[in-house]
């Protein structure tokens, strides 16, 4: 069988983000923002999902590449006729003392041997394919009807054409510029290549800024960039990934809506954006986080929408297919339903730096130690709660490791912000319960094989309790830290590098793809423990299942390396620059670009 990957590649400006097919349609593309409706959805209907491509007749050769260091991507077809280049990207640059980031998408056409002839068919549609867009007819624009908002198409290739749907020979340069709402009121072609150019110095800008080890760091460049158009930044929320309900293996049901930002990543995508430098990024998803803990009287949620949104419906859609066949395809998220109780300590760990990060002025807040307090009260009363864990289990609930680890490290956290703060009171507070979250995670050690389990009286391992080492609640020079380690790896690992969740049955049967940040996890526990060479050559190896573009999935198929789950997954991409700085970090002398 034929190993399956993801052949698009992704551009966005932080207000929206589209996927670009290897066969040039626009194939995702949600307006106006990342959880909206698709306009482009035909990765998941390609009847029903609408269709943007740019294709010559016949038979055809197409490769993809983007622009070094930017988030502008270059697709070129190979016919008979002759070869041309599309190049896509999101608009994004500094312009009036801030970022212009419009809801356009920028589709430029050169010729570049021969005579092409290229059909361009733009379909758009909306209400996820429920309805199509009616096109209406300008001097030198295409308008479509039937979204909350008009979408115009504005190009020098002759709009009949488009309409009809007819083949012309591409013997100059041409420009497509789709709209949503407020349309181009400028020059297309002098302005196409001003918003080219102003957008590939930004991103080769923010790459020069950013603190990228000297260590595979085309991929780690490409993973910074690629985590960095997750965010929205009207909020500064950051999303799991721009897709919803991409199978995590075929025929599994598990197919979820990631669209969302979830509380319990935040530690991890705060990291990786500390690590290169970024801290506009890393402050503006602090402020979001902030936002929701303080707005919170009660529970926090696992996840919330990227506007603070806290009631996301999952619902199934029937009438469309599904990528490749796999249904359901769902829009909303159960989860946010759902008890994760380490998201407290995720909070406070997370907002840590707001207090010992002295970039951050943490004396203007008056209401720290309330919120401190707060958050303290939460982990309190729901400690020795059972919960779903970080897997979202739906139907069962343990005291997982996971949570108390995570409860645990809050502690910790909450112990230095006290300390900066001054409050004794608090301090106090945060001892007490570290104390007790240690003794949950100690219930969860079996002796005899030497190793954490998932959960308190189970015996399943979980890669997640690999955090014990990575947070150091265990020291990593320790005996029991590298006993650990050699548990999980004898259980988890496969032969090809790969880290299975667990093996343990769930609601929906035993898991049949690994999850990809666990095995960077797994990397970064081996660099822990000092295992160096072998952490190196782990990394290595994962890099092959990237696609043609160094981007990764969520899931990958032990069997024939195959790419599954929502793509490209923020959070696979988070756990590479955590595993690629912390192996720089033990190398000798590490150089940053």
């Amino acid at each position: 069988m034929e190993k399956h990957r993801y052949e698009s590649g992704l551009i966005g400006n932080c207000s929206y983000l589209a996927h670009v097919n290897i066969n040039t349609n626009i194939s995702w593309l949600c307006w106006p923002r990342f959880d909206s409706s698709f306009v482009f959805g035909g990765l998941l209907d390609k009847e029903k999902g609408g269709e943007f491509s740019i294709l010559p007749p016949g038979e055809y050769s197409s490769g993809q590449y983007y622009l070094e260091n930017t988030n502008i991507l270059c697709t070129e077809i190979s016919s008979k006729e002759g070869k041309y280049r599309i190049t896509d990207f999101a608009p994004r640059f500094h312009q009036y003392e801030r970022n212009f980031k419009p809801l356009m998408l920028i589709r430029k056409i050169e010729p570049l041997e021969g005579l092409p002839r290229i059909r361009v068919t733009c379909k758009p549609v909306y209400e996820y394919g429920l309805s199509r867009l009616s096109p209406l007819v300008g001097s030198n624009h295409i308008e479509y009807h039937g979204a909350d908002e008009k979408l115009r198409l504005t190009t020098n290739i002759p709009v009949s054409y488009i309409l009809d749907e007819h083949y012309l020979i591409l013997n100059e340069t041409s420009y497509l510029l789709l709209t949503y709402g407020p349309p181009l009121e400028a020059p297309l072609e002098s302005t196409a290549e001003r918003f080219l150019r102003d957008t590939a110095y930004y991103w080769r800008n923010w790459i020069r800024q950013s603190s990228i080890v000297a260590f595979h760091q085309p991929y780690v460049i490409r993973s910074a960039l690629t985590l960095k158009i997750h965010q929205f930044e009207d909020t500064g929320a950051i999303i799991a990934a721009s897709t919803t309900s991409l199978s995590e293996y075929p025929g599994s049901g598990r197919n979820w809506d990631y669209r969302f930002c979830w509380l319990r990543d935040t530690y991890y995508v705060i990291t990786s954006l500390n690590h290169i430098g970024h801290f506009e990024e890393m402050e503006r998803f602090s402020y979001y986080v902030t936002d929701i803990a303080f707005s919170e009287d009660s529970r926090y949620q696992p996840l919330y929408g990227i506007s603070g949104k806290k009631k996301l419906t999952e619902r199934i859609l029937s009438h469309l297919d599904g990528y490749l066949g796999n249904q359901p395809v769902r829009v909303g998220n159960q989860a946010y339903e759902h008890i994760q109780n380490d998201i407290y300590g995720q909070a406070l760990v997370s907002l840590l730096p707001l207090y010992t990060d002295h970039r951050f002025i943490f004396k203007e807040r008056k209401d720290s130690a309330r919120w401190i307090e707060s958050v303290l009260t939460k982990i309190e009363l729901t400690i020795d709660e059972k919960d779903a864990g970080i897997w979202e289990f739906r139907n069962f609930a343990n005291i997982h490791c996971y949570s108390n680890l995570f409860q645990w490290a809050g502690c910790c956290a909450a112990e230095k912000m006290a300390i900066a703060i001054g409050n004794e009171m608090l301090l106090n507070k945060a001892l007490l319960l570290k104390r007790k979250a240690i003794a949950h995670i100690e219930s969860c050690y079996d002796p005899v094989r030497k190793v954490y389990t998932h959960a308190a009286g189970s015996p399943h391992l979980d890669a997640s309790s690999l955090q014990l080492i990575i947070m150091k609640y265990l020291d990593p020079s320790s005996q029991r830290a590298k006993d650990h380690l050699e548990a999980l790896e004898k259980e988890l690992k496969t032969p090809r590098g790969l880290f299975y969740r667990y093996k343990h049955a769930d609601d929906f049967g035993k898991p049949k793809a690994t999850f990809l940040i666990c095995a960077f996890w797994y990397v970064e526990a081996l660099a822990c423990v000092g295992r160096l060479e072998e952490a190196v050559k782990e990394f290595e190896n994962l890099l092959q299942y990237s696609n043609h573009l160094l981007l990764f999935s969520e899931d990958v198929d032990e069997n024939d390396g195959s790419q599954w789950g929502n793509f490209p997954q923020a959070y696979s991409h988070v756990g590479l620059m955590n595993a690629a700085y912390r192996i720089a970090m033990k190398l000798e002398k590490p150089i940053f670009l």
